[in-house]
């Protein structure tokens, strides 16, 4: 499925120690690109999941090496500007240039809107909205400066358009996301940079949020439905992701700027 699209290229992936973010690493890597690679190491203190490990990013730098490209491993929490702007000096310094930037980093838990604790309100805000805002700043500049274009790629989720329950926290950041999205792909078209939002459904990351799936189950006769997809696969992979972020990535979506791609297993056409 490789077709070089990135050859020479550098990407920038926050979150990218496993799940979606390790496959974004590696299918980028096959098409060409040098890869950035940043994670918190740790875990989030309002998920029902473990977090990210230093194991997990020097897998991912591995797998992009064995790919015949150079990496640079770093570790940085989102949520830190000038750790994360640190980071994004360090791996541009080192590997020449920037092209891609994927904000993938996030994280999610579940609870009735009302039954949101103050620590998962701010930590989910926090990550999955500032944490998208400070890779933006952190990187724009750099894009801008360089003067060759650029393509950024922001996850936001199926709950980015569409109100689910049980992730008020959640859907307040991955709308906010689309509405960052827009107003930058309209300020920074000029300077040839392109900024879309990727809405996926359920990814099997092994990041699993067990506290979701009792309230579904709770609430299946009235709300249970809203989570159904069309197509027969219960989950998509994070390949399947990675290749959509593979193509908006390329200069094949050279006229491609803010829009809302979903790889949702057709859940939004219900």
């Amino acid at each position: 499925m490789s077709a070089r699209r990135l050859e020479g290229k550098v990407a920038l992936i926050t979150g990218a120690a496993r799940g979606q973010g390790r496959a974004h690493a590696v299918r980028l890597a096959r098409e060409g690109a040098d890869v950035i690679a940043i994670d918190v190491n740790k875990s989030a203190g309002t998920t029902a999941y473990p977090g990210p490990t230093p194991d997990d990013l020097a897998e991912t730098a591995r797998l992009v090496e064995e790919q015949g490209r150079r990496v640079v491993a770093r570790e940085a929490d989102v949520r830190d500007f000038a750790g994360l702007s640190a980071a994004v000096q360090e791996g541009v310094a080192e590997l020449g240039r920037l092209d891609v930037v994927i904000a993938n980093a996030g994280i999610c838990s579940a609870n009735p809107s009302w039954e949101i604790s103050v620590e998962q309100w701010q930590e989910t805000i926090d990550t999955n909205l500032t944490g998208v805002f400070f890779t933006a700043k952190a990187t724009v500049p750099l894009l801008i400066e360089q003067g060759t274009g650029g393509s950024i790629i922001i996850t936001s989720s199926v709950a980015g358009l569409r109100g689910l329950p049980f992730l008020g926290h959640y859907a307040a950041t991955k709308h906010g996301v689309v509405g960052l999205a827009r107003s930058m792909a309209n300020e920074l078209g000029q300077h040839g940079i392109r900024v879309n939002t990727i809405h996926p459904h359920g990814v099997a990351t092994g990041m699993t949020v067990d506290d979701l799936q009792p309230l579904i189950t709770q609430h299946a006769a009235t709300l249970g439905p809203i989570f159904m997809q069309t197509l027969p696969d219960p989950v998509s992979q994070p390949e399947d992701i990675a290749n959509a972020v593979a193509w908006l990535a390329s200069d094949e979506a050279r006229h491609v700027t803010g829009i809302q791609l979903p790889i949702d297993l057709g859940t939004l056409t219900r």
